[in-house]
């Protein structure tokens, strides 16, 4: 049974088990998760969620990352985990285009700050929460995410339940009870993609996950065949599947060594094509600039073919606007995907010279494009691999400027610069306060 067999290996792999290389990355994983999830914490969906929750809860028990406030377990991972996808700009397994650090990342601090566990066990916890997920994932995708689910929503809850499940140290029958629990409260649809209720699909599989495993803990039962069952998750999520690779060399090949971080505050599919607008802007000035032809994957215009965004939210979600912004500023970070700049007249413009072209040869981390002029120059540019792809992954040093860009607002430059080399060495910090202490203090 694929549900048993990956429970026994989600409690037989202890921290000694994990590669110092797994380690390493899951510590920039988690600095990077803290970043997108305190520079987010101030949009109106996080004003929306604090209201609704404040009006129903007085308990403080768990941090609210970023703005120095306090509420009960489940309601802090689900703000923190929407917060951290906001602006759409933390990690990525690029294999499955699945954001694993927010449904599983919240947990660990929440269960972390409220029952003192060792930053050593929240690592442990964090990168076995997160192989769980992917690993589900990959037996999945792509039929899984063609059908329309937002498979970070849908697969992370397995995720939050593993690494809750380990830190609470559960059987192995509660454990499958809390992969079962969380199983049937799988969702997110990509209709939601543009909308704030995308950033809720990663907060709310982190607090369903969590959920499953307090409950599980308490005797709550479930199937624990969740996952293969005939009317279990992949049977019913997915018409194709392929569940040996959920357990398939597991401890050898680490599915989490995948996950790559973002240089821009967008899709991944769209980083390509913003390499290249970076590249042409160099060639040619604004008004010179007759078209620019984007020859692209498929993907890329499945999921970013919004022509005229009227948000910053739907500037994510528009190749038109990435590429445009790209050029003109040279840049798309959070601030290119702000309201003025995707309403700006100059955008709007330039975004009428963007013209994307569907190439079936094309690889999802790779463009090439053309820009012609009105004087009848034409320049190409080729991106073999995009900014953050695992064969062109962002530096540590571009992962810390991204942090510092990120909390600039929330926090003073002495703190950023503590927290980085605090998150970097977080297995030999003594206490999960001593990381809170610092954002709470600022």
């Amino acid at each position: 049974m694929v549900t048993k067999q990956l429970v026994k290996r989600i409690l037989n792999t202890n921290y000694e088990d994990l590669p110092d290389r797994v380690i390493e990355h899951a510590k920039k994983s988690l600095l990077n998760w803290l970043g997108v999830t305190i520079g987010a914490i101030d949009h109106e969906t996080i004003d929306i969620l604090m209201d609704v929750i404040q009006e129903n809860n007085q308990s403080t028990e768990v941090t609210v990352l970023g703005r120095n406030r306090k509420t009960d377990l489940l309601s802090a991972v689900l703000i923190n985990g929407t917060s951290s996808h906001i602006f759409d700009f933390d990690d990525t397994h690029l294999p499955t285009i699945h954001h694993p650090s927010g449904p599983v990342a919240p947990v660990v601090f929440a269960l972390g700050e409220k029952y003192h566990f060792s930053p050593k066990a929240l690592i442990h916890a964090f990168i076995i929460g997160c192989e769980t997920e992917l690993r589900i994932s990959n037996a999945i995708y792509p039929s899984h995410y063609q059908l329309g689910y937002h498979i970070t929503g849908s697969t992370g809850a397995f995720g939050a339940a593993a690494a809750a499940s380990v830190l609470l140290n559960l059987d192995e029958d509660r454990t499958a009870m809390a992969l079962g629990i969380a199983g049937t409260q799988s969702f997110g649809l990509r209709e939601m993609f543009g909308t704030m209720t995308k950033s809720f699909h990663p907060g709310k599989a982190a607090q369903n996950g969590l959920l499953a495993a307090l409950l599980a803990q308490k005797g709550f039962t479930s199937s624990q065949q969740v996952i293969e069952a005939k009317r279990g998750f992949a049977n019913v999520y997915s018409p194709e599947r392929d569940l040996t690779q959920i357990l398939d060399k597991w401890g050898e090949v680490w599915e989490f060594e995948k996950n790559a971080f973002k240089p821009y505050a967008c899709g991944i599919v769209l980083h390509p094509a913003i390499d290249a607008c970076i590249k042409l802007s160099e060639i040619a000035k604004p008004e010179d600039v007759k078209e620019i032809i984007l020859n692209v994957h498929p993907y890329v215009l499945e999921l970013t073919a919004k022509e005229n965004p009227q948000t910053g939210l739907e500037g994510k979600f528009s190749i038109y606007h990435a590429a445009a912004i790209a050029f003109l500023e040279k840049d798309a970070s959070e601030a290119q995907f702000k309201e003025d700049k995707v309403l700006a007249p100059q955008t709007i413009d330039f975004r009428k010279k963007i013209r994307p072209v569907v190439n079936e040869n094309i690889a999802k981390d790779m463009v090439k494009a053309t820009l012609k002029t009105y004087k009848g120059f034409s320049h190409n540019v080729t991106i073999e691999h995009a900014t953050g792809s695992l064969e062109n992954p962002m530096t540590q040093q571009m992962i810390n400027r991204k942090f510092t860009k990120l909390c600039q607002e929330h926090l003073q430059i002495e703190a950023i610069q503590e927290l980085i080399n605090k998150m970097m060495n977080l297995e030999n910090v003594p206490s999960l306060t001593d990381v809170l202490s610092i954002i709470n203090n600022n």
